[in-house]
């Protein structure tokens, strides 16, 4: 996999998609990333974590009293990302990787997801403009 791949920003009308993999500090400087959400990077994100963090390292150590947490259940934020399925000889027969998005509430809360973290793929992140322009900074 080439190291662009999941670093991007593309918006539509009521969403903003940015690929997993794009650190906040390469967010701050992309001139597609909307002002709101550099906003919310520096005074919110960045108390918590360095600025070399992806969103797809970021999710898995957030928790329901952390700020973060907060700002992005505000963002209606969403992940896309590929699950690890093992075969269990009923629903799957084959080992593979089951894509689905999550919401963020759903990844804080999910041990199982916790667990799987290592063999998850966390491709994109989707933040409503809608919640975006809700946030208070």
């Amino acid at each position: 996999m080439a190291d662009q791949d999941f670093k991007y920003v593309i918006q539509d009308l009521t969403n903003v998609y940015i690929g997993a993999r794009y650190t906040y500090e390469e967010m701050l400087e992309d001139d597609n990333v909307p002002h709101k959400l550099k906003e919310v990077i520096v005074r919110i994100l960045l108390t918590e974590v360095a600025p070399d963090t992806t969103p797809e390292n970021h999710i898995f150590y957030m928790t329901p009293d952390s700020a973060s947490f907060k700002a992005c259940k505000k963002m209606k934020a969403r992940f896309k990302m590929s699950v690890w399925q093992p075969a269990d000889g009923r629903k799957h027969k084959k080992a593979g990787y089951v894509n689905r998005e999550y919401s963020i509430e759903e990844i804080v809360a999910s041990k199982e997801l916790h667990d799987k973290k290592d063999t998850t793929i966390v491709e994109e992140m989707h933040i409503s403009k809608l919640g975006l322009g809700a946030i208070v900074v």
